[in-house]
């Protein structure tokens, strides 16, 4: 319990402008976010065999950032598929409220091809991973949920990342 609030009061700390709230589950590592466009980032330990970590990142870039459908497309295009078949096929998009808010979200597996960092020409290159995102709709605009590691954590963290997501409320 201690470790949880610990947790929740660095997120807190680091974010003390951004009215949307949320709670961190149990046994993700908070990081100091990376840039001002990331309000928070966590690491979810590797499940099992994995080599790697899975990572999540709330991100706000002071509402705006692109619609909900163009930020689906952007990270489908971030996964290719091993047999070749377009990554849209193998993509599932639902919605949900929570908590007031609607919340638009992606889970697709794949092949993560994104760029190394923003605007470079470097790609991952990783097979067997998955993306688990979200576009949550504030009225202080959107902010984006990205979780990316091997499909096994991921699979592991999946019900936690479904609690963060649905703890997230909006307070003006």
């Amino acid at each position: 319990m201690l470790k949880l609030l610990l947790v929740s009061i660095v997120v807190l700390q680091a974010t003390p402008n951004s009215p949307l709230t949320f709670t961190p589950p149990p046994g993700w590592t908070a990081r100091q976010p990376s840039s001002s466009m990331r309000v928070a980032e966590f690491t979810l330990p590797r499940a099992g065999s994995d080599a790697e970590d899975a990572d999540l990142v709330l991100y706000f870039f002071g509402g705006s950032g692109g619609s909900v459908d163009a930020n689906i497309e952007r990270w489908i295009g971030q996964m290719q598929q091993p047999d070749g078949r377009a990554s849209e096929q193998a993509a599932r998009r639902t919605s949900r409220a929570v908590n007031g808010l609607d919340v638009t979200l992606l889970d697709i597996s794949g092949t993560y091809v994104a760029e190394m960092r923003p605007g470079s020409t470097e790609r991952n290159n990783k097979p067997g991973y998955r993306m688990r995102a979200a576009v949550v709709t504030t009225p202080g605009g959107p902010y984006f949920v990205k979780a990316v590691g091997p499909a096994r954590t991921m699979e592991h963290w999946s019900a936690a990342i479904d609690a963060f997501i649905g703890s997230m409320r909006y307070q003006k």
